[in-house]
């Protein structure tokens, strides 16, 4: 039997002026995900966002678009230790097999006033430019998730 391994991963640190469980929440309550979660320009109703918290339960989000496009992402919770780490799928959109794309791993750590999230995603059967385009937009959510918790 041979290993599933990942083909590419990537990992982004960011301080946030938040504490751990504040982070925590904005991961998994649908009304503070849906006012990050996504490119810039894009919205994320909060009417299309399902969050079953529990290890084996699933999540979805639509992302949508300046012209009303939609992108719904999803995949299925495998780890939740409230408020350190958030463990889950997420799959491609494009791909219609139903094959784990990714596995993502983010983890929460207090540093006194701010907390430490380290964001790692493991992807699998994906491409260097797949992958460096998921880097790219992941980085522009956890944007708009400082301008969330710097609000809240």
């Amino acid at each position: 039997m041979t290993a599933n391994t990942p083909d590419r991963d990537f990992t982004i640190i960011r301080v946030l002026e938040t504490s751990p469980e504040q982070a925590f929440k904005a991961w998994t309550e649908p009304a503070r995900f849906s006012q990050w979660f996504g490119p810039e320009s894009f919205t994320t109703p909060v009417s299309r966002i399902t969050m079953d918290l529990r290890p084996g339960g699933e999540w979805s989000a639509a992302l949508v678009s300046p012209d009303g496009a939609e992108a719904v992402l999803g995949g299925v919770y495998r780890e939740i230790a409230e408020p350190e780490r958030l463990v889950f799928t997420t799959g491609d959109p494009d791909n219609q097999e139903g094959a784990v794309a990714s596995v993502v791993t983010v983890t929460f750590t207090a540093n006194g006033d701010t907390t430490e999230m380290n964001f790692n995603q493991a992807g699998y059967n994906t491409d260097e430019e797949h992958a460096n385009g998921a880097k790219a937009g992941w980085l522009q959510f956890f944007d708009r998730l400082d301008k969330h918790l710097a609000g809240a």
